[in-house]
């Protein structure tokens, strides 16, 4: 397995042309890819979950981690559908009405992709109603909200309020995050659970789809 292992460290380093050329070896030597989704890509990027929140690692390692993950994917992906391997959820993501930031929401996003969830990137700019009717277009379990902009972090609890009057007994769970958003903001406006870096927001996701 060491090719495994070789990948997984080279989506660790952020090595974008050798996660990829690893990838297309590893396929033709005839390495099975749920096995290459999961011990590599997936484990490599929760290694980086972790150094990120120990403060090891930063932003640029991170989305370097995140693009070496996303050129091995491409390769993988058409034999992983093949093989019908389901994603761990859907999640819709995107930043909210009114605000034009998107690097915090974009490292979500791709950290995501990497933990194994099919991501719905909405952009940025993105009205309440948008996150609640692509999230019952594309069957999502989790609506990921960000914010950079105290005047612009209040439209999160309209999408709240608009999930709940479309389906109040929703299985559909809310996260938000941002520079102003705060654990005692998310409670406040009802949302199931706030990340304070792109890490948490993704052990989160794990938690509220039962795939920790």
């Amino acid at each position: 397995m060491e090719i495994v292992t070789e990948l997984r460290e080279a989506v660790v380093r952020g090595d974008m042309a050798k996660a990829r050329e690893l990838a297309e070896k590893a396929l033709k030597a005839g390495h099975d890819p749920a096995v290459l989704l999961n011990d590599a890509l997936i484990s490599g990027m929760d290694h980086v979950g972790e150094l990120f929140k120990a403060n090891e690692v930063y932003v640029p390692e991170v989305l370097l981690s995140a693009k070496s993950m996303q050129q091995a994917m491409q390769v993988l992906k058409p034999s992983l559908v093949k093989s019908g391997i389901k994603p761990r959820g859907t999640v819709v993501v995107g930043t909210v009405r009114g605000d034009l930031h998107d690097i915090g929401k974009n490292l979500v996003a791709m950290m995501l992709e990497g933990a194994g969830f099919e991501v719905i990137d909405l952009g940025n700019d993105v009205p309440p109603e948008r996150f609640v009717d692509a999230a019952f277009e594309h069957k999502a379990s989790l609506i990921g909200m960000s914010a950079l902009l105290t005047t612009t972090m209040y439209t999160m609890k309209e999408t709240i309020e608009i999930l709940r009057q479309r389906r109040p007994a929703t299985a559909i769970r809310t996260m938000i995050g941002g520079a102003p958003v705060t654990a005692a903001f998310a409670r406040e406006i009802g949302a199931d659970g706030y990340g304070p870096d792109a890490a948490t927001a993704v052990d989160l996701a794990k938690q509220f789809t039962g795939k920790a």
